[in-house]
């Protein structure tokens, strides 16, 4: 049988993250060809693919950016084609931006930090990817930008205290963006958390206290899973 085929957009300095998430979305089935959109890399065309995975960046999705500008025009591209998309904290603001405009994102005026447990919504109860997720859900999040929840195509799937918008679906087709951080694992936090300790120092973050709270964040994790399943049954 034919391997499916996953198109994962990185969007961080570094080619690869700690993450490593385009390794397990290999290691659960897919075909995975990793272009890294922020040093300008994308493919020719879209034709092929079974769906997309958009990563963080340092960078926001409302940039005047050549390599945000191109990203926007592919996921507009990936609508029509109705591929299925999951962008995770900036993936789920470019996704917000490009389909919904960009003025849906916006600069909070404090960094939201920490693991936290998101009230789940009424609606994930019948959606494809978090339809697993309980009442609520346990996850880290970390973002300054964040994207607004009153789009009339976006069905809003889980909140927290301080953002309204912590996961969402567009209109009914399968795109996805998530703001908080299920891909990362207990492990890798440790590795993570050092790696960014001045940068979440001064977003408001106690790195000792962020270790203390460190969590697997398995069911979050589901997420992840039933987006490769969606795009594996096809």
């Amino acid at each position: 049988m034919t391997m499916k085929r996953l198109l994962y957009l990185g969007n961080g300095r570094q080619h690869t993250s700690v993450a490593k998430l385009d390794e397990r979305f290999a290691g659960w089935g897919l075909e995975v060809d990793n272009y890294w959109a922020h040093a300008g890399q994308f493919p020719e065309k879209l034709t092929g693919y079974d769906g997309i995975f958009i990563s963080g960046s340092p960078h926001a999705a409302y940039e005047d950016i050549p390599f945000i500008n191109r990203e926007h025009e592919l996921i507009q591209e990936a609508a029509e084609l109705e591929i299925p998309m999951l962008g995770i904290c900036f993936g789920s603001q470019i996704l917000a931006s490009a389909l919904c405009g960009r003025d849906q994102v916006f600069r909070r005026s404090f960094c939201e930090i920490g693991y936290k447990w998101l009230s789940v919504k009424e609606a994930a109860k019948t959606d494809k990817i978090a339809n697993g997720l309980g009442s609520s859900v346990y996850m880290f999040v970390w973002h300054n930008d964040e994207v607004r929840a009153d789009h009339p195509d976006m069905t809003i799937l889980a909140t927290s205290d301080l953002c309204p918008n912590q996961i969402w679906r567009y209109k009914d087709q399968p795109v996805w963006g998530i703001q908080g951080h299920p891909e990362i694992t207990l492990e890798q936090s440790k590795i993570w958390f050092e790696e960014n300790r001045t940068t979440m120092e001064r977003d408001g973050a106690d790195i000792d206290e962020l270790n203390a709270s460190a969590d697997e964040a398995t069911e979050a994790k589901t997420m992840l899973t039933k987006f490769t399943e969606l795009i594996v049954k096809g």
